[in-house]
């Protein structure tokens, strides 16, 4: 953490000054070593905090931020450890790695609070056994049209061997599922005739790699370059060919966002999945910049350009002010399992998470199943066929007489002061 034990005072003396002016959090750059208080930056606020952090953030200069009473703590330790015996100290090294086992253990918790797959941790430990600097994990999950594919970023500190887990990339992959065992190959010719490839689980990865490559090049899906369907062809750096189920998904924008996380709090796997493929999902515990807790309705904004940092903007719609009430709205249709308190509570709850799950309603006296999508933005909720075919909710409302949708210059007014721009 620091360049010499020696200068555990100095810095300690410097937070606890900070300390004294109301400075409750501090930002460092953990791969490199604190030489200087001026690599110390003291905030107020922890999302000040947090944003700087987020604002200087780079791969190899990774900002942590931190309550600064627990640096003032290690600061503390490190002082009394450069007075001791090198018996002592070695004791002290026995310490930290016990530490690390509970940062393992912190790990697994903050995966299983974003609802990512148990296989995930098993992964992940093994990585952390083998002292990577940094890794990556993978995880996917099925898409109302392909499947939406996960990039968990792992970074070690440059000070000791703590892993950080503070984001994970969500991508819509609209092309058709590979066979098992298949990857997607970036192919070109190497010296000797000998082929070279790369192999990717991700097509939007191998497309973006594939066309950065000069030359002649091709793109397949296939186990290696004996077993595979070509997919796409460069020749003279220039793409010359793309089968045509596959042309949507090369010549398609990639939808994609970096969500950001800070010890397990964040929008879970489900969630992001669902906002990813253009769906709203429901946070209670959100904070403002001042600290204070609230609640709101989140989308992303794809009509709208990306952010500096490639993200998409949001929209958020807030409680109470925006309007939609999930619950009267739901009570204005013939569902079914509004009838039974618990189905009712797991039908809130899976909407509010983005999903559109399945319900019974009724209509002309006989029942149907529909799937239902909560949509915030107008105040409503919309219904689907199974086979994803829109149907029209009027004819399944209690009362045909009642409208429960907005106008839309009602909306546009609403979305106008409603809409913020928001980190994930």
């Amino acid at each position: 953490m620091i360049a010499k034990p020696e200068q555990a005072r100095q810095f300690r003396e410097y937070l606890e000054q900070q300390a004294l002016k109301g400075h409750k959090w501090v930002v460092y750059d953990t791969d490199n070593q604190i030489t200087t208080t001026h690599s110390l930056h003291c905030f107020h606020d922890k999302w000040e905090a947090l944003d700087y952090a987020r604002e200087y953030q780079q791969i190899w200069n990774w900002h942590e931020a931190v309550p600064l009473a627990d640096l003032l703590y290690n600061l503390k330790e490190l002082e009394q450890a450069s007075k001791m015996t090198l018996e002592n100290k070695d004791n002290i090294i026995l310490k930290y790695n016990n530490m690390n086992l509970n940062n393992l253990e912190s790990l697994k918790d903050e995966l299983k609070e974003l609802r990512f797959d148990k296989k995930l941790s098993e992964e992940m430990e093994k990585n952390m056994q083998k002292n990577l600097p940094e890794f990556q994990l993978r995880q996917h999950l099925p898409a109302d049209k392909g499947q939406v594919d996960f990039l968990l970023h792992f970074k070690q500190s440059g000070q000791s061997d703590f892993y950080y887990f503070n984001k994970y990339d969500v991508s819509l992959n609209t092309a058709k599922p590979l066979a098992e065992g298949q990857k997607y190959l970036v192919i070109s010719p190497g010296e000797q005739g000998k082929l070279i490839f790369r192999k990717f689980e991700n097509p939007n990865e191998a497309i973006t790699y594939f066309k950065e490559q000069k030359g002649n090049v091709e793109l397949a899906a296939g186990k290696d370059p004996g077993n595979k369907t070509t997919l796409a062809t460069m020749e003279k750096d220039k793409v010359n060919f793309v089968t045509k189920d596959f042309q949507k998904t090369f010549y398609a924008p990639a939808k994609s966002q970096t969500i950001y996380v800070e010890k397990g709090n964040g929008f879970t796997a489900e969630q992001a999945a669902n906002l990813i493929q253009g769906r709203a999902v429901h946070r209670d515990n959100l904070l403002n910049l001042g600290g204070e807790p609230y609640k709101a309705w989140i989308a992303l904004d794809f009509d709208k350009p990306k952010d500096r940092h490639q993200n998409y903007l949001t929209r958020q719609f807030h409680d109470p002010s925006y309007g939609f009430d999930l619950k009267k709205t739901l009570e204005k249709f013939q569902i079914k399992e509004l009838d039974d308190p618990k189905a009712k509570g797991k039908l809130e709850e899976s909407l509010k998470n983005g999903n559109r799950p399945l319900i019974t309603v009724v209509k002309d006296g006989q029942e149907m199943k529909l799937r239902i999508e909560a949509v915030p933005r107008y105040s409503q909720i919309n219904l689907y066929a199974e086979n994803g075919k829109p149907e029209k909710r009027e004819q399944f409302l209690k009362d045909p007489v009642l409208s429960a949708s907005f106008s839309k210059d009602k909306t546009k007014e609403k979305e106008l002061s409603n809409n913020t721009e928001m980190k994930l």
